[in-house]
């Protein structure tokens, strides 16, 4: 089996599954009217440029059970996930109020600039935040129907379902930790497991797995692997959201301390430099350097390095496990999770 991490052939099939669904989407939308083809170009927008790193760990899955390489239904549940990720992007960033993704303006950034630009009615900021929350439930709904085009069977449709609804709780859980007056590693890891572990490998693993007809200790070995590996994915996101080169990550150096993140980063500086101080800085531009270099001085980035170098020990174990199929198809995919610029 070659590696999915490498396969450009699925990255080709993925893409292809993209742009004929988009075709027959724009045909039925802008016959109901011209303007929302404004809401599927930006749709669009979402899966160009992206990792692929969900339907990759999908495609993997879908090998690692026995399924033929070539077949189409891999490919349409993998560009299921893309939608997916397309949507919880929209949804995120107008949360979060980031201003870019990608290098681009954020949905809410583009239409906001696009009213303002034609001197629409109203406002503006709002105008934008009601077309990014639109396109987030266009996006889901794509990827429920295209997610049908894989003809699932019962259980890996449940397993898809469970995919949405844990992401969602994991964006509450999110925005929750928010709203408290302290910083917490567990919380903050806690947060990381549904928010990005399990949606980002362990579901699409899963996924994959159950519609090539894996049996369930399969999937649950799949999980050995994907948790510490899912966690040390998001933990590596975090250290390039305050450290990454912004020609790299297409977001501004520090842009998750200026949004407010409560991130496992975050919460290791408090731990030694104290709540209250972190607090202070943290979701104020004007704080964004001093917390910087807190995040740095403290301990915190290099205890988080440790944490990830302990996670991918961890998932490295598990694929041992699966044994040396597995390993050719999984090792590549851990280098590309957590050894990146972006």
């Amino acid at each position: 089996m070659s590696s999915p991490a490498a396969d450009s052939t699925f990255r080709t099939a993925v893409a292809r599954q993209l742009d004929t669904f988009v075709a027959d989407q724009r045909l039925l939308l802008t016959d109901l009217d011209p303007a929302v083809g404004d809401l599927v170009d930006a749709a669009v927008d979402f899966t160009v440029g992206g990792k692929l790193f969900r339907p990759t760990f999908c495609h993997a899955g879908w090998l690692l059970a026995g399924g033929t390489p070539a077949d189409p239904r891999i490919a349409a549940a993998g560009a299921a996930f893309e939608w997916l990720q397309g949507s919880a992007l929209a949804h995120d960033d107008l949360m979060d109020g980031s201003d870019t993704r990608r290098g681009r303006p954020s949905v809410h950034r583009d239409f906001e600039a696009r009213h303002a630009a034609a001197g629409g009615f109203g406002d503006a900021e709002q105008y934008g935040a009601r077309v990014a929350i639109l396109l987030g439930d266009l996006m889901l709904a794509w990827a429920d129907e295209h997610f049908r085009r894989a003809d699932p069977d019962a259980r890996t449709a449940s397993l898809w379902d469970a995919c949405k609804s844990e992401v969602v709780s994991g964006q509450f859980l999110d925005v929750l930790s928010q709203t408290r007056d302290t910083l917490d590693v567990a919380s903050a890891m806690h947060v990381i497991r549904f928010k990005s572990a399990k949606y980002t490998i362990e579901r699409p693993l899963h996924v994959g797995a159950a519609l090539a007809g894996g049996d369930e200790t399969l999937l649950s070995r799949l999980t050995d692997v994907a948790l510490p590996l899912g966690e040390a994915f998001q933990l590596r996101d975090d250290v390039l959201g305050v450290f990454g080169d912004p020609a790299d990550t297409g977001k501004p150096a520090g842009d998750d301390l200026r949004e407010g993140k409560r991130t496992v980063l975050v919460a290791r500086t408090a731990q030694v430099c104290g709540h209250d101080r972190v607090l202070s800085l943290l979701g104020r531009a004007e704080g964004v350097d001093e917390l910087h270099d807190l995040i740095e001085s403290s301990g915190a980035l290099a205890a988080v390095e440790v944490d990830i170098d302990r996670l991918v020990t961890q998932a490295e174990q598990a694929i041992a496990v699966l044994g040396d199929e597995a390993a050719s198809l999984l090792d590549p995919l851990v280098d590309a999770a957590t050894r990146r610029v972006r």
